[in-house]
């Protein structure tokens, strides 16, 4: 009678769970909440779940869009290393640190700023029909760590900065009226990320606090799927798909699963043939492995046709549908063929750029799929197929966008482990990597674009080798969909060997300590490694402030930095030439990144680069190394047309000895092609032109029809050009392209003659220093040219190269170069002679590398040299490399590049010594300003002591003494 009453209790009980099936529910918990701040931590203590809260907020959003938090003053504690204190103290920047809006160098201002703990409360009334069914709090992206109280009652804490926090309510929330309260934290404790992680740093999006994205009740029944993971092999034509069912009866369930595919995103369609079976799911949780034959004609997924499927999952018993997941997935083989990496088999290149989470208009990432996609196909547009994350990963919103856009990614563990915190030496930062990258396998791991993934950025720790071999050998044993490395990492950091891929910044950088030239690649970096080797943070080249962007700054965080840059430039007397050191620096800035990334594109064995980056980094000093801006707009310099012909799936490349030639030379130019496109060339014909400055062509040709398969180093010809006909200095344009196609690229080079003709320069007298005969000849009128290479003391400490700024003089504690190019006017008579544009070009490398420049700040305030080199923003140096001026009743040029010594083996030196005598002896050498004699004396006196002090012991790790090989 026992097992009787037994079994129809169990009856009952499958009946009563299986009458409250159905689809799951969900409420929707966005709207107005209760909120208060608890800066002082006693709102545990003090019970504040159990209060009415009084303040309100809207959510989802952050304090700081809610307009609650504290006023930013000097004493606001940053999240984030400065390494540069200087402002603090500088008396110069003393009216920056003054008033209710101060203005900081290092970063954009938050209007607020709030690090602590805050409450957000409301009210919830759980629906009748949710009765005996499972129950979960989703809060998609918390920052940081929550903790949740229905009513009374706290339900737990959570700490992810990578995926949603789910509680599970079940029994804990019963129909009716409730009172729900989250406290979100984002101070750091014991789990310490790191300062400078772009999970939480003050340089990027922000420490802000607050709950994005979905926010929401969910209901299941007591039978469903809590997890859903596709294995896809393009290879086997199938995938693979583990379901964990969760099974809440007392019972064993049976009963019907079935499994179906179909393509959404693409012009061809294609259906999978339902796959349907037969289940039984014992009390508790339940692993079922089913193998989906996908057919003969399915799609697969690439960065050129991005199909994707949606897998449909339901369980069923004859009591009706219990569960249904909707998964999105595409068919890819991302794998790894000795150097290469390969998609479904074919090889690929990495062209790739760093994404530093900063959205200036909210201060955290999109969560919306919208915005990713706008973002994705800005960088497509502009030939890139990859995205690093630095430090953190994105919302899902990012993982859909780049499965629609075909872009593939490399999430990371949201930290970098350095600058106060470590990796390896068993703090609580290492079980919270492992935890936060399954939780990232497992939200995100479907996503076809999910491709790669490390531990995160620059790790300290003198056992952070151990630690990451342990990380690489989990990950490779317990998920194949994607590559694993250790982390993303410049050169002093130590070796991986257990690194699926390298990700190292050894083959990056300018070789322009000597002649430029197009010959030179990055295989002796790369030569020795037997897996892909990714170019860690290529490029960080960097321009001058465009001060007509802080317009756009129209959201929650200011560009004060940008207001700081433009008023001292004011201050300096160079008001007017913001614009044209942005553009004069930006054209550099493209140029470099130009030769730089055609290096990389030219190396044996190379499997990529991460670019740093194709947008501005608002951060660490305000880092302007970007092409687009921090909203991902064009800056008007360079657009994503000209930016394509050297950076795209196929490039045409030369290897130019150098690009500055005589008269008398005969030029060869070997030709090769970059081509890692959807398919082998078949029969391509490259064609090519040399122009001149009027744009007529003055020889052409074309080479023979060729195959060409994927790869890079395939050889196309050379080209042979004499230049006996060019009788005059002039830049010349090689044009080369694939006929029937939009692939193109071209490269400046220049042309001088051999000889040039004495100019009659008795009337202006040449030296070397203000000597008695200069004095002599000013006080009567005349004319002289002061040749100041070598002799400069006023401004000695300002070392300039041709390459402009890397990352910014601030973060790297004034590491040379300090200079952004140089900008002058291309029609002034100066130059008559000599051909150039207003910004710096490879031409100018043997007048500018490691040259000295003027310091002019006795100057007059306004004054405008011939050539004025462009000083790193911080400091705003007036300085000039020629310059011309009234001194007395005499006329004065001054040049601190050197123009008189080697002449007959500097060509270009030569060419521009030559205009500049014949701009003197002309009637066009009328100096329009007048300076002091004493004045120009100054920049000779060898008194002059600079003294820059950056007031911070501390420095970046790439400036740190290194030991064993290690960062300390």
């Amino acid at each position: 009678m026992k097992k009787i009453l037994q079994n129809l209790f169990i009856a009952s009980f499958v009946l009563i769970s299986f009458a409250s099936i159905g689809q799951s529910k969900k409420l929707n918990l966005q709207g107005t909440w209760r909120f208060a701040i608890d800066s002082l931590d006693k709102g545990v203590q003090e019970k504040w779940f159990s209060q009415k809260l009084k303040d309100k907020v809207k959510l989802p959003g952050s304090m700081l869009e809610n307009g609650k938090g504290n006023a930013v003053t000097l004493q606001t504690q940053w999240t984030g290393s400065i390494y540069d204190s200087s402002w603090y103290f500088n008396p110069r920047m003393a009216k920056y640190r003054q008033g209710p809006r101060p203005k900081f160098p290092f970063w954009l201002t938050p209007k607020k700023h709030y690090v602590g703990g805050a409450w957000y409360q409301r009210d919830i009334v759980v629906p009748a029909d949710w009765k005996n069914q499972r129950i979960w709090l989703n809060l998609e992206r918390p920052h940081y760590e929550t903790r949740v109280w229905i009513d009374n009652q706290e339900i737990g804490l959570q700490n992810s900065l990578c995926v949603a926090h789910v509680y599970d309510l079940t029994g804990k929330l019963s129909t009716g009226k409730h009172t729900l309260t989250v406290r979100v934290d984002n101070k750091t404790k014991a789990i310490n990320v790191g300062k400078d992680s772009h999970s939480i740093t003050d340089h990027t999006q922000g420490n802000w606090n607050g709950i994005v994205g979905k926010m929401e009740l969910s209901t299941e029944g007591q039978v469903w799927l809590s997890d859903v993971q596709i294995y896809p092999s393009v290879k086997e034509k199938l995938a693979k798909v583990v379901i964990q069912l969760e099974n809440n009866l007392i019972t064993t369930v049976s009963g019907k699963i079935s499994l179906s595919a179909k393509s959404f995103n693409s012009s061809k369609q294609h259906s999978v043939a339902p796959l349907v079976v037969d289940f039984r799911a014992d009390k508790g949780s339940n692993t079922l492995t089913y193998t989906l034959p996908m057919g003969d004609n399915f799609l697969t997924w690439d960065e050129y046709a991005p199909a994707l499927y949606k897998l449909n999952v339901q369980v069923s018993t004859s009591e009706g549908v219990l569960s249904v997941r909707d998964v999105q997935f595409g068919m890819r083989d991302f794998a790894i063929n000795g150097t290469r990496f390969e998609i479904n088999g074919r090889p690929i290149f990495l062209r790739g750029t760093v994404e530093n989470c900063q959205f200036p208009l909210t201060g955290y990432a999109p969560m919306d799929v919208a915005s990713w996609e706008k973002v994705f196909r800005k960088a497509k547009s502009y030939g890139l197929n990859h995205f690093r994350f630095h430090s953190y990963c994105p919302p899902e919103a990012a993982f859909i966008a780049a499965d629609l856009v075909g872009i593939y990614l490399q999430p990371e563990g949201p930290s970098w482990a350095n600058h106060g915190s470590s990796l390896g030496d068993g703090h609580p930062i290492d079980q919270y990597i492992m935890d936060e990258t399954n939780r990232m396998a497992k939200v995100y791991g479907n996503y076809a674009s999910f491709c790669m993934l490390a531990y995160g950025n620059e790790p300290r720790g003198g056992k952070q080798v151990d630690y990451l071999t342990k990380f690489i050998k989990y990950w490779q044993a317990k998920d194949p969909r994607r590559k694993y490395t250790g982390a993303s990492v410049a050169m002093s950091w130590p070796l991986v060997p257990a690194n699926e891929y390298m990700i190292k910044s050894g083959p990056r950088g300018l070789p322009w300590d000597k002649l430029p030239s197009s010959s030179a690649d990055f295989g002796d970096k790369v030569k020795n490694f037997t897996v892909p080797y990714v170019t860690h943070e290529l490029g960080q080249w960097c321009v001058f402030p465009n001060f007509d962007e802080i317009k756009k700054y129209k959201g929650l965080y200011e560009a004060r930095n940008y207001e700081l840059f433009q008023e001292d430039l004011k201050d300096r007397g160079m008001a007017d030439r913001g614009k044209d050191f942005f553009m004069a620096s930006g054209k550099l800035q493209a140029i470099s990144y130009k030769h730089e990334m055609e290096m990389a594109f030219r190396t044996p064995l190379s499997a990529g680069f991460q670019m740093l980056g194709l947008n501005d980094y608002s951060g660490q000093g305000t880092a302007l190394v970007g092409l687009l801006d921090s909203f991902w707009e064009e800056k008007g310099y360079i657009d994503a047309k000209e930016f394509r012909q050297f950076c795209d799936s196929t490039v045409i490349l030369t290897r130019f000895p150098k690009f500055v030639f005589q008269q008398n030379e005969s030029i060869q130019i070997p030709v090769e092609l970059f081509h890692f496109g959807q398919k082998a060339l078949s029969k391509a014909v490259i064609a090519w032109q040399i122009v001149d400055s009027e744009g007529k062509t003055v020889q052409a040709g074309e080479f023979q029809p060729s195959d060409y398969a994927i790869g890079n180093n395939l050889s196309v010809g050379k080209i042979t050009f004499n230049p006996q006909q060019i009788n005059q200095a002039q830049k010349l344009l090689l044009k080369a392209s694939i006929n029937g196609s939009e692939i193109q690229n071209q490269w400046a080079f220049w042309v001088y003659p051999t000889t040039l003709p004495v100019v009659k320069s008795e009337e202006v007298y040449s030296c070397n220093s203000i000597d008695e005969k200069a004095l002599q000849i000013l006080e009567k009128g005349g004319k002289v040219f002061l040749q100041a290479a070598g002799k400069i003391e006023r401004g000695k400490e300002v070392v300039n190269y041709l390459q402009p700024v890397f990352w910014n003089t601030s973060w790297f504690k004034m590491r040379p170069p300090h200079t952004l190019g140089f900008v002058c006017d291309p029609k002034h008579p100066a130059f008559q002679s000599f051909p150039t544009e207003f910004h710096a070009n490879v031409q100018w490398w043997e007048l500018v590398n490691k040259t000295q420049v003027m310091l002019l700040d006795e100057f007059p305030k306004g004054f405008k040299p011939v050539v004025q080199p462009i000083d790193t923003w911080f400091l705003n140096r007036p300085l000039g490399l020629i310059v011309e001026a009234k001194v007395g009743k005499g006329k004065l040029l001054i040049c601190s590049a050197d123009v008189s010594s080697n002449l007959d083996t500097r060509p270009v030196a030569r060419q521009l010594a030559y205009s500049l005598q014949q701009y003197m002896v002309s009637s066009a050498f009328n100096p329009q300003t007048s300076v002091d004699l004493q004045v120009v004396k100054n920049l000779f006196d060898k008194s002059y002591n600079p003294n820059f002090n950056t007031y911070t012991k501390d420095a970046p790790d790439e400036l740190k003494v290194k030991k064993n090989g290690m960062n300390p």
